[in-house]
This record gives structure tokens, sequence and C-alpha cells, in this order.
């Protein structure tokens, strides 16, 4: 068996970091820098990408998104694993990009609830079971986005997925407060069947390990950082885990909102050569002033020390960053 069949076989899990979005001058998904991105990714020994919230999603139509998928699964070929979100508004909108998904060759998809409506619980566990269905032997991991968005799902609604349809298929990114006791609640419940990732940008990353979360999907610009900490986790290394962990942490201080992470990623994206400019759909919050470009670029240096890191920076020129 190749290396390139066996990654596609294993077991989701491992560093997945979740795409940020590259946008040209005509506001259209930057398909050069998409690759460089996930080229930088998997160099760094991350086990896949993800579309995800992070990606903009929200900000695409459905036709935006399914070529979107494409670009990805096509310049991944298959040298890790590609989770593809597949949440929307309508169940009949999910189940096409679940199809799409399968018919392209993703490895997962991902879901959340919808944000627009408050489902009912028997709605919801139709509307999950209807994209697990569409999705062919695709695993669906069920992301419990209300960190961002929604309202946090039910202990009983991803027991009740993972019964019918098992550890394999139905897979779980919980992301509600308190996350740490969420993990293990998950865990436990399920008499340690459930497969769970952390989905705090690898905030939550340590607590999460040691309770037993099988991978983490963080964001793309400093990947390098939480390859580092999960290699020390899976080493037995809580020291070192702990010691890049709380760079980590003192960089997405500058965090406090979708918008904001997706400004700060892109920001520091740029800053490292991957991305030659940091636009950014609108309508959102305003763009970072120049105190927390230098803060987040200082903390990432610093961060880069942490982790030993000596690659040389390839800076771009700052850019207008959303467009009004």
């Amino acid at each position: 068996m190749t290396d390139r069949a066996d990654r596609q076989n294993r077991p989701l899990g491992g560093v997945l970091p979740v795409l940020s979005l590259p946008l040209d001058e005509e506001w259209q998904i930057d398909s050069l820098a998409l690759r460089r991105e996930i080229d930088w990714l998997l160099e760094l020994g991350c086990d896949g990408v993800v579309i995800g919230m992070v990606s903009e999603i929200l900000r695409l139509d459905l036709a935006e998104r399914e070529r979107f998928a494409e670009l990805v699964v096509s310049e991944v070929g298959g040298r890790g694993a590609t989770v593809i979100a597949v949440s929307a508004e309508s169940t009949p909108g999910a189940t096409r990009l679940a199809t799409h998904a399968a018919r392209i060759g993703a490895t997962a998809v991902m879901a959340n609830a919808p944000i627009t409506s408050l489902a009912d619980p028997a709605s919801l566990e139709s509307h999950f079971v209807a994209i697990a269905e569409a999705s062919g032997a695709l695993p669906v991991v069920v992301q419990d986005a209300s960190g961002y968005v929604g309202r946090p799902l039910s202990m009983r609604l991803m027991l009740r997925l993972l019964d019918e349809f098992g550890p394999d298929k139905a897979q779980f990114k919980p992301e509600a407060i308190p996350l740490g006791p969420r993990v293990s609640e998950l865990i436990e419940t399920s008499g340690g069947r459930a497969r769970v990732f952390e989905g705090s940008g690898g905030l939550a990353l340590v607590e999460s390990a040691r309770r037993g979360a099988v991978g983490t999907m963080p964001g793309s610009d400093v990947a390098w950082a939480i390859v580092a900490m999960w290699r020390a986790l899976r080493a037995g290394d809580l020291v070192r885990a702990d010691e890049v962990g709380a760079g980590v942490a003192a960089l997405l201080s500058h965090v406090s909102a979708l918008d904001r992470y997706i400004a700060v990623e892109k920001h520091l994206l740029v800053e490292q050569g991957v991305f030659t400019s940091a636009r950014r759909f609108g309508p959102g919050m305003a763009g970072l002033d120049p105190i927390t470009k230098e803060e987040t670029v200082r903390l990432m240096q610093r961060l880069q020390r942490i982790v030993g890191r000596t690659d040389q920076w390839k800076p771009a020129a700052d850019v207008e960053g959303v467009h009004r």
C-alpha cells in the first residue's frame, strides 16, 4: 500500500487545520493562494485540511462552496484528509453539499445545526440523519458550533446519532462551554465509542487530548505550533505541550469573535508569505488597528521561538482588508 493510500484509509484524526479562504481582486477564490496554503499545511506535518466556519462559508452560495470543495480535494490530491463543511440553513441545501462532497472524493463531511432556526429536537435529528445518508460512506463530524453561532447540541442528540450510525460514521466536534467537561461527558457516556475533535483553535487542546480527543481542527495561521503541541501530547510530554499552548493562548487573546478570528488569521498568513492579501468578505467587524497588527506579529514571533521554528518569513505588503 502506498503512503498516499495509507493516509486516505487511516482513521480521521490528528491535526486538521480549517482553511482560510484567500480572495483575489475580483473577490473570487484565489486558487494559487489556496494551493500555497494547502501545500504549506501538509509540509508542516498536518494530517489533512478542513473547510469550516472560519473558511467564510457563510458568505458563499452553494455553487461557490461546491467549487471551493472541488479545488481543495483536487489540491490535496490524497496527501491527507479533506473534511468538507456541509452545514446549511435547509436540509436540502445540506444534503446537496454532502452528496457533492462524497462524489468528488472528500474524506469526511462536517455539519452544524442551522443557525437561523430554533429547530425542535426531532426535526434537528432528522436533519443530521439526512446528511449522514446523503454522504454515503463518508464520516460525518457533528459540530456543535455554539462557541460562535447557534445553540448547544444536546448530549441526547449526539448519542442517538452515535447509536444509529456507529463511531466510524458519526464523529463529533463539541464546542459548547464548558468544553472540557462536555468532551468527557460525550466520551464517557458513549462508553468510550465517541471520536471527538478539539475545536477551540488549540486553546483547549491539552485538556481535550487528556480527556480522549482524537484530533484538533485549529486555524491554519499557526498550524506549525499546533502540530508541535499534538506531537508533544502524543509523546506524553505535557511540559512541552503546556509551553507551546501558553504561546498559542497569548496569541489567541486577540480573538473575540468569528470575524476577529478571520481577520487575525489572514493577517498572519500574509505575514508568513502564504497569502498576498488579507481580504475578507463584509459586512463585518472593523479591520485590525495598527497596534493589534503589531501585537499579533510580535506574539507569533514569540511563539515561533518557543516552538523553535526558524523558517524565514516573506512579509507581503499590507492591503485593504474588508470588502464593504
